[in-house]
């Protein structure tokens, strides 16, 4: 097969403190996440919306360590990937591209094009595909690959989703049942699946097939973990203005509360890796809504990160992407191009609503700062109370 790279995508993290601000502005300076009349608005309302919201963004992350751990699993996740398949006679070379913070997409593909290979297979990091995350960092090679000559030489597939692969369903099934046996009534104890949403038009007006993958995913780990438990699927991190999938997590745990239920095992059915949506969110917040809800014993399924068989279940998905017809940009769902876009995409990599400013809020901002600037006075705190 000649020179083969696999190149793994996700949202990429703060590595520190420091980090907290620019990272945020790289979000919100793409417009994919707010879209504006004119693009010179862009990275003025970029720098407003980090400068007031990086104190309570770092704040959420002082609570888990003062970083980000994404990058790091990540690398690991790529590491143990590349061991396995050497097991199996394939030699590749994995590289790791995140979207908004180092290693960029850009840096990755840098490095590809200097390594000259012959094939890549791109993986998202994301098991269920939606147009805010695996789409997105698409979108970010599409253009790059309709731009750069000497990337059209290199032949590359897509790996969409693979939501249902038996590997990664074995593997979120172990991880359960090892929750679960700590219960002194394993078969008693609620499951609770939690999955990051994104808006209902993304569903209904773009095609995109994240809620049924989602659904499909939890219904197979059921149905592989084979036990009489009853489970609840709710999406998590809604922003903005706009209706998203439902049912809330927050809702539901006060919903499950009220109904009597005591042990609860919380499954992040959205994540891979350990960062702020599991380790602050759920770990932090929504434990703290079951416990005042009368949850006595909530338990959390950690992320795969690099376990065995979610790794063997990578390995399979590359070797298999490398025998099959490739799968280009093209053939993945695009948003419309008329479609409101508001910023679900900082919760994958960040924090819930405190994280997030919908569009409207952002418009009220940036328009406090013209306000600023021309009178030369100070309205931003009053934007920053909203």
């Amino acid at each position: 097969m000649g020179r083969v790279g696999v190149l793994l995508l996700n949202l990429g993290g703060p590595d520190k403190l420091e980090d907290v601000r620019p990272f945020l502005f790289n979000l919100f300076a793409d417009p994919e996440i707010i879209r504006l009349p004119a693009p010179w608005m862009q990275k003025p309302l970029a720098w407003l919306i980090s400068t007031l919201r990086a104190g309570k963004s770092q704040e959420n992350y002082k609570e888990i360590g003062g970083g980000s751990p994404l990058r790091q699993i990540t690398e690991a996740q790529g590491t143990a990937l590349a061991q396995k398949l050497a097991e199996w006679g394939q030699e590749v070379k994995v590289y790791v591209g995140m979207r908004y913070w180092h290693p960029f997409t850009e840096e990755a593909i840098a490095e590809i094009k200097k390594d000259d290979l012959d094939q890549l297979v791109v993986l998202p990091l994301y098991p269920q595909f939606s147009i805010s995350t695996s789409g997105s960092s698409f979108r970010v090679l599409e253009e790059m690959w309709r731009t750069d000559k000497d990337l059209n030489q290199l032949d590359y597939t897509l790996i969409p989703s693979w939501y249902d692969h038996p590997q990664y369903i074995a593997a979120m099934v172990d991880l359960i049942r090892q929750e679960l046996d700590q219960f002194e009534h394993p078969d008693q104890a609620h499951i609770f699946f939690s999955a990051h949403g994104v808006p209902q038009s993304y569903v209904e007006e773009a095609g995109d097939p994240y809620q049924r993958e989602i659904e499909e995913c939890t219904k197979l780990i059921m149905e592989a973990l084979g036990r009489p438990n009853d489970y609840t699927l709710a999406y998590q991190s809604r922003v903005g203005p706009v209706e998203w999938l439902q049912p809330y997590t927050e809702d539901s745990l006060i919903a499950l509360g009220e109904k009597g239920v005591k042990d609860l095992v919380v499954i992040p059915i959205s994540f891979v890796s350990e960062h702020i949506e599991t380790l602050q969110e759920i770990d932090i917040e929504y434990r703290e809504v079951a416990e005042e809800a009368g949850i006595e014993n909530f338990r959390r399924v950690p992320a795969l990160n690099t376990h065995p068989l979610f790794i063997e279940s990578l390995a399979n998905l590359v070797t298999d992407s490398l025998e099959q017809c490739p799968r280009t940009f093209g053939q993945v769902t695009h948003p419309k191009e008329n479609m409101k876009m508001y910023p679900q995409e900082l919760s994958w990599g960040m924090n819930t609503s405190a994280e997030v400013l919908n569009g409207r809020l952002a418009m009220i901002g940036f328009l406090a700062l013209l306000l600023e600037l021309i009178s030369g006075q100070g309205p931003l705190h009053f934007v920053g109370i909203m």
